[in-house]
C-alpha cells in the first residue's frame, strides 16, 4: 500500500524543515506546518487532500531550498500551485511584496486561502501572550486573510475557517 498524499507531504515537510526552529529558539519549525494541517482538518473540518498537503508544505518554497518544480514533481500541479500562491517573493521590496502576495493569493486556488486562514490561526495562537505590537500585527494579518477568503465563504469549510479566525479576536 502506498502512502497517501498527506503522509508523503508530512514526510517531505519534515525533511525540508529539518533543523529549523520557531522564533522561540526551541520548537522545531516543522511543528508549525503540522499544526496548520491539523487546523485545516480538525478545526476547519476540511478533508480535501490538496488543502491538507498544501498546509503541510506551505512554507517549503519560502523558507527552505525547495522550489516549485520539486513540489510539482512530488505532489502534482494542484498542490504546487497552492504552495506557490502561499509563497512571498522575497526579491521584491516589502511594500510591493505584500501587495503582490495578496494578488497572487487572491488568484490562487481556494485551498490556498483556506491554508492562509489556518496559518494565521496557528500564528495567532502560537504568539500568546502578545506585546501590543504583536497583537496589532496579528490583527492586520487576520484582517487580510479574512478579506481574501471572503470570496470563498460559500464553501462550508471556508465558512467554518472564517468563523474560527474571527473568534480569535
Amino acid at each position: 500500500m502506498e502512502a497517501t498524499l498527506w503522509q508523503r507531504a508530512a514526510s517531505f515537510a519534515a525533511r525540508a524543515h529539518a533543523g529549523g526552529l520557531r522564533k522561540d529558539g526551541c520548537t522545531p519549525y516543522v511543528a508549525h506546518p503540522f499544526r496548520v494541517a491539523m487546523t485545516v482538518r480538525h478545526v476547519f473540518g476540511c478533508d480535501d487532500d490538496v488543502a491538507i498537503a498544501a498546509a503541510l508544505l506551505h512554507d517549503t518554497i519560502e523558507d527552505t531550498a525547495t522550489d516549485y518544480d520539486e513540489i510539482h514533481e512530488h505532489f502534482g500541479a494542484r498542490v504546487a500551485d497552492c504552495v506557490a500562491a502561499l509563497t512571498k517573493n522575497k526579491s521584491l521590496p516589502e511594500g510591493e511584496r505584500e501587495a503582490a502576495y495578496d494578488a497572487h493569493l487572491a488568484r490562487g486556488p481556494w485551498q490556498a486561502r483556506l491554508v492562509k486562514l489556518a496559518d494565521v490561526y496557528d500564528n495567532t495562537i502560537d504568539r500568546t501572550p502578545r506585546t501590543p505590537q504583536t497583537a496589532e500585527k496579528m490583527g492586520r494579518l487576520r484582517a487580510r486573510a479574512l478579506r481574501l477568503a471572503a470570496a470563498d465563504a460559500d464553501r462550508p469549510e471556508v465558512a467554518r475557517a472564517i468563523e474560527a479566525v474571527r473568534a480569535l479576536g
